[in-house]
């Protein structure tokens, strides 16, 4: 029996040891939810048996197991969709089978990357990467899987507490150097786990069971702005942050030039979109999480 819409439930978290899968554990733990955390460890999800064990008994699977290399994914896409698309499928085929909603995390990465507005959560898919068409093609594949039990939360320029991530790594070489130079040629929004994991919790307790939403925050700017924010943050010199293109940072894998996500999906069931980028910024590094 499916528990009424903001009751407790039991939520299983795959990848649970990583960046968003800590914040989503500690958010579920908060609501009250009981959790079981399955980090790699306990969970291969690319095994299909082991899914419909660890998935059993639970009312929702929030997966954020990912094969996130995305450069490496342009040598191993093998190993990417196994991970991203016979993973997501997995999961799904063993939610369906408990009767459990489905939370696919997938990302910005899907889209084409060369939009001039926010993508729709409709929007065609076109990725242009491995990493890219791993993650489309498990979102694919977890639909087909379980139809109306697979929501699917499209999130990008992940930062929080518990991984490294794009602010740990500014600090650090603000700190050892002084200066930064960035590229101010790729537009996006930074998205703190915490504020993401928030989210899915308002999310769950709607009652939602399918459709498709992007959970990044509301705003946008580039990697050079992320970066300004953050040594300003620090009370550093914002004009110790030098901008530059892509050109020369070359990367084996595309990187999109504009991937910044709508937000439409969340009124649709009674919810705001999540905070200004610059708001949570702000507040996460008032904390001191990235000292």
């Amino acid at each position: 029996m499916t528990p009424a819409s903001g009751s407790p439930i039991r939520i299983a978290i795959t990848g649970a040891s990583g960046m968003l899968g800590t914040d989503l554990r500690q958010s579920a733990e908060r609501a009250g939810h009981e959790v079981t955390a399955l980090d790699r460890g306990a969970l291969d999800i690319t095994d299909p048996a082991a899914c419909l064990d660890a998935v059993a008994g639970h009312h929702a699977v929030l997966n954020a197991a990912a094969y996130t290399r995305v450069d490496d994914a342009e040598t191993h896409e093998a190993e990417a969709m196994a991970v991203n698309a016979a993973g997501a499928e997995n999961l799904a085929r063993a939610s369906a089978a408990a009767g459990a909603v489905l939370v696919q995390y997938s990302t910005d990465y899907v889209f084409a990357g060369d939009a001039t507005v926010p993508y729709p959560e409709d929007a065609p898919l076109a990725p242009a990467s491995a990493y890219g068409r791993s993650k489309a093609e498990g979102e694919r594949r977890a639909r087909l899987a379980h139809p109306d039990g697979t929501i699917v939360l499209r999130t990008a320029w992940l930062y929080g507490e518990h991984g490294g991530n794009f602010v740990r790594t500014m600090v650090q070489l603000y700190r050892e150097h002084g200066h930064l130079t960035v590229v101010d040629d790729q537009h996006g929004q930074p998205t703190f786990t915490r504020d993401l994991a928030e989210q899915t919790m308002r999310m769950l307790a709607t009652g939602l069971r399918s459709g498709t939403l992007h959970g990044t925050a509301s705003g946008a700017t580039t990697w050079y702005g992320f970066a300004r924010a953050i040594v300003e943050n620090l009370g550093g010199d914002t004009a110790t942050v030098e901008p530059t293109d892509s050109a020369r940072f070359a990367r084996p894998a595309r990187r999109p030039a504009h991937s910044v996500l709508g937000h439409d999906g969340w009124a649709r069931i009674g919810l705001d979109p999540m905070r200004p980028w610059r708001v949570a910024l702000d507040e996460a590094m008032a904390e001191g999480m990235f000292e």
